[in-house]
């Protein structure tokens, strides 16, 4: 550690590029561990789809609606959300909107992890390269040089280009590492995304069936009539109670 150290400071402009790698990829695994584990996850999802299903099959849209404001930080949350808003059209416009707040909120998880795995191959390869510029610094050091130092020079050159590859390497392993186990934290919150896309259009289904349901009960019951809006924007004629 000790070499290390000595090392980057006699050849601190040398190693800058790999600190400066280094800088980079831990503030990006800071924000991305505490976005993907902390942020964007609903810590209790089924509490909060359950309350979504009963507020809608009772009819409470804006409710629904305020529920979803109060995540606004979970991507989950805004599907759900869009797929609310778009309640009174038809289905394939619902589908439409659920896809592309789907696609938005894939694009806010994915983002920036992938740098993890460039900076990973960028700090190898900087090590790589002083390892090289240093070998041939010492060769022609000890070209240079008498008998008695070529031994010397050319065992302060190895150490010096051991020692860059080794800070290279220092900085790709931690990277490689956190991109495995943030890609695998993303798989995860994209599979909740689209299943949450899947349940906001399963509720909104149950909506108009169960309003279908209530209308055949309140014709079969002889009900005055009235109008329901119902899959595809139709208007179905139905019985109301007196």
């Amino acid at each position: 550690m000790t070499g290390l150290m000595e090392f980057i400071r006699t050849s601190f402009w040398h190693v800058a590029p790999i600190l400066l790698a280094g800088a980079f990829a831990a503030a990006i695994m800071v924000e991305r561990f505490q976005a993907l584990f902390l942020k964007y996850p609903i810590s209790n999802a089924q509490d909060f789809f359950d309350k979504i299903t009963d507020l809608v099959l009772r009819g409470k849209l804006p409710d629904a609606v305020a529920l979803c404001d109060r995540y606004q930080t979970k991507p989950a949350a805004r599907v759900v959300k869009q797929a609310l808003l778009r309640a009174h059209q038809p289905e394939s416009l619902i589908e439409h909107g659920l896809q592309i707040a789907v696609a938005d909120a894939v694009k806010a998880i994915q983002k920036r992890t992938v740098f993890l795995a460039t900076i990973a191959n960028v700090a190898t390869l900087l090590g790589l390269f002083g390892t090289i510029a240093g070998l041939i610094q010492s060769f022609e050091a000890v070209g240079h040089a008498d008998a008695q130092q070529k031994s010397a020079l050319l065992a302060a050159g190895i150490s010096t280009a051991m020692n860059a590859t080794m800070l290279g390497l220092a900085v790709a392993i931690p990277c490689m590492i956190a991109f495995s186990f943030l890609m695998n934290r993303t798989n995860q919150l994209t599979g909740d995304i689209e299943q949450s896309a899947v349940r906001s259009m399963d509720i909104l289904k149950q909506r108009y069936y169960a309003a279908e349901f209530d209308a055949l009960s309140d014709a079969q019951n002889g009900a005055p009539m009235g109008v329901v809006e119902g899959k595809g924007g139709k208007v179905t004629p139905i019985r109301r109670s007196a």
